[in-house]
């Protein structure tokens, strides 16, 4: 057995569903923890389930449970059943971290809670993921990523041009970010444990993860900032912070900082841009933004993206879509993540 991964020796019982609990023990894992998933009998975690049902891709291979879940050994408890009281507090006393994302009134049911299996072990960081926190009116009911991440952080209605209706995000973007959210949370603890002794609780919830997500925006809000439309490529308040359309029907963005303008339209071919007045410092670019959108779409739609890429100096333009089409490897199993040097090991972690 490799011994030289940082959380090698540290013991997770993961008794969360779905994907953001399961895949901060995951990423756990990655690094050398012996992770426990407990699971209920019959169908087991329903995110087995998942990529059977659309949006998501459609696979013969388990591509999302693979995915949440590799590393780990596997455990059926029903947690329902008055026997199994006795198993879980023998895993929560060989635990270091407890992962669970259990709603408050199904977890006070089972007699889940910190203050309930938190006497078993004091060294335990009990790491809790909700859907919308410990306060407030919705504090009891179940969140997902596209409800709470996406849908009541705004995220979803600030990710769509003018005039276009909130779409699906690409599915679990919000549970695996929230998954940092809380793994970042435990190693807080596991460091904090190696301070004073004691174990913690520590917690995250999808709101907030989406909250600070979209956290510029959040706090441009609090300061009374002014807002600018939602985005519209045609009418855009930075031309040259837009997507365009190549020839070959693809899409590309442009980044680039008001200082980086100037060469901007020798390597498009059109060095007269420099020249116009309607675009000759950055008020009035802006004030123009629209016209001169106009023009860079025209110019942008004349060559394919390959020339955009290779016979211009156009380094800043990232290539947005790509071609799902083609043909995919087989999946294979992902292997166990493996420091390439053991420098960052810290006396503490080493000792856990």
């Amino acid at each position: 057995m490799n011994t030289d991964h940082i959380f090698t020796g540290l013991k997770v019982v993961d008794l969360a569903s779905f994907l953001a609990g399961p895949g901060a023990a995951t990423v756990l894992s990655d690094f050398g923890a012996d992770v426990i998933k407990v699971e209920p009998p019959g169908i087991g975690d329903p995110h087995r389930m998942t990529y059977r049902i659309p949006p998501f891709p459609s696979a013969k291979e388990n591509y999302g449970w693979h995915l949440s879940n590799r590393n780990k050994r596997g455990l059926a408890l029903d947690l329902k059943s008055p026997r199994s009281t006795e198993i879980l507090e023998r895993l929560v006393k060989w635990a270091d971290v407890l992962v669970v994302n259990f709603p408050h009134p199904v977890r006070k049911k089972l007699k889940l809670t910190y203050e309930d299996i938190g006497p078993w072990n004091p060294r335990l960081i009990y790491a809790d993921i909700t859907g919308y926190g410990d306060e407030g009116p919705d504090t009891d009911l179940p969140g997902f990523d596209i409800t709470a991440y996406w849908s009541r952080s705004g995220l979803l209605d600030m990710t769509r041009d003018a005039g276009a209706p909130p779409t699906l995000p690409v599915p679990a973007s919000g549970d695996h970010a929230t998954a940092m959210g809380l793994y970042s949370a435990i190693v807080t603890g596991l460091y904090r444990r190696e301070r004073t002794g004691e174990g913690c609780y520590v917690t995250t919830s999808l709101i907030g993860e989406g909250i600070w997500a979209s956290a510029v925006l959040v706090q441009a809000a609090l300061c009374n900032a002014k807002f600018y439309p939602l985005h519209d490529r045609k009418n855009p308040p930075n031309a040259i912070f837009n997507v365009y359309q190549t020839s070959d029907d693809r899409w590309f963005l442009i980044v680039m900082q008001p200082k980086d303008w100037p060469a901007l339209p020798a390597a498009i071919g059109h060095p007269e841009l420099l020249s116009d007045s309607r675009f000759a410092d950055d008020a009035a670019r802006a004030k123009n933004s629209a016209q001169l959108a106009a023009i860079l779409d025209q110019v942008f739609a004349a060559q394919p993206l390959a020339h955009w890429h290779t016979g211009t100096r156009l380094s800043s333009a990232l290539a947005l879509r790509t071609e799902l089409s083609k043909p995919r490897p087989k999946l294979q199993r992902i292997p166990r993540y493996s420091p390439t040097t053991s420098s960052c090991r810290s006396k503490a972690a080493a000792n856990t």
